[in-house]
């Protein structure tokens, strides 16, 4: 396993990221267990969940992936410094998480106290905001125009940002988190928080997770760019476009159980022709190399430069050893010209 250094923050994370967001719906405890064990065994060091999983979100499975985790923490207290443990805050629109509401200095306060209860731990390595209030380009709203930037109050949202910058600073000096990172945002958004941050001497962002993949290349170069010369750790979530890049969704097939036969909170918006049509051919060219779809997709992944740990998720022990595995991968100049230049003909499929 390789390793890199999370941002500014010192540590020292492996390259495969242990995402979690199916455990309490397709997964249970054991098999979670397994997973957590699994990963350790390979080098996985770090490990991604959120107080709004399992998924698909619903009031029953609120806090349920956060619980499980802690099952394991509170079965071996011994082993919680193997794990650099993230987890993070909802932000607007679920109303069964604070009454839907914004996210303030008073929200993280005690976001922070109900996640370490449940993840039976008394610090998180990385707390992050799962989404800005403002809205942001993401989920398929990066095309012109679908957001308005204009509209938004800059200064309102300055001073939100310094109101939460303040409850993450006194976070962080009680010991409950080690460090801060975003989700879901903008390079404006990196940028406004370590400007804040110098400028009233507050905790410092470490990093930031974002959709990215071979279908969803848009913060690629802006975005990781500035993560490169801000010290902001970069996470691509998602790195198989929610499961299309395995492969196992081409032709409207729907494998029993899969993420894709389930009610989504935001729609399928990756299922489309240009999606089923990319897929194809990078399955041919998977083949074609010996190695899976999902492999080809998460070891490009790996190599791009910027990227500092690509958050992964199973639902079985198999497709668990096949992503890490990929990262083991060394793909050649040939293959990456072949990747590219299926890329340059779906540079956006959704």
């Amino acid at each position: 396993m390789k390793y890199s250094k999370l941002g500014s923050s010192g540590l020292s994370v492996s390259r495969v990221c242990l995402g979690t967001m199916t455990w309490g719906v397709q997964n249970t405890q054991e098999d979670a267990n397994e997973q957590i064990e699994y990963a350790l065994s390979r080098g996985v060091n770090f490990m991604d969940t959120a107080e709004m999983y399992a998924v698909p979100p619903s009031p029953e499975t609120y806090g349920k992936t956060e619980t499980i985790i802690g099952n394991w923490l509170g079965a071996n207290p011994s082993r919680r410094g193997e794990v650099i443990l993230a987890t993070k805050i909802a932000g607007v629109g679920l109303p069964w998480i604070r009454d839907g509401g914004e996210i303030t200095g008073e929200a993280i306060i005690k976001a922070i106290d109900d996640s370490l209860a449940r993840l039976q731990t008394n610090y998180i390595d990385l707390y992050q905001l799962h989404w800005p209030n403002r809205e942001s380009p993401h989920f398929s709203k990066h095309h012109p125009n679908m957001v308005n930037f204009t509209s938004v109050d800059t200064a309102a949202h300055s001073a939100q940002m310094l109101e939460i910058l303040q409850a993450l600073d006194a976070s962080v000096k009680a010991g409950k988190i080690r460090h801060f990172g975003l989700s879901d945002d903008s390079p404006w958004g990196i940028n406004e928080y370590i400007r804040l941050s110098e400028e009233h001497n507050l905790t410092r962002v470490t990093s930031i997770q974002n959709e990215f993949s071979l279908l969803h290349t848009k913060d690629w170069p802006y975005l990781i760019e500035n993560c490169v010369h801000a010290d902001v750790a970069y996470l691509p979530w998602s790195a198989l476009a929610a499961g299309a890049l395995s492969g196992k969704y081409i032709d409207g097939s729907r494998p029993e159980g899969s993420r894709w036969t389930m009610e989504q909170r935001n729609w399928l918006f990756r299922d489309n022709d240009v999606t089923n049509d990319a897929v194809k051919e990078y399955k041919a060219l998977a083949e074609k190399n010996g190695i899976t779809t999902a492999q080809l997709a998460l070891a490009w992944c790996d190599q791009v430069d910027g990227v500092t740990s690509t958050i992964i998720g199973a639902t079985t022990m198999a497709q668990l050893k096949e992503d890490i595995d990929a990262f083991d991968l060394e793909l050649s100049d040939e293959l990456k010209a072949d990747i590219a230049a299926i890329h340059r003909k779906y540079p956006v499929p959704f």
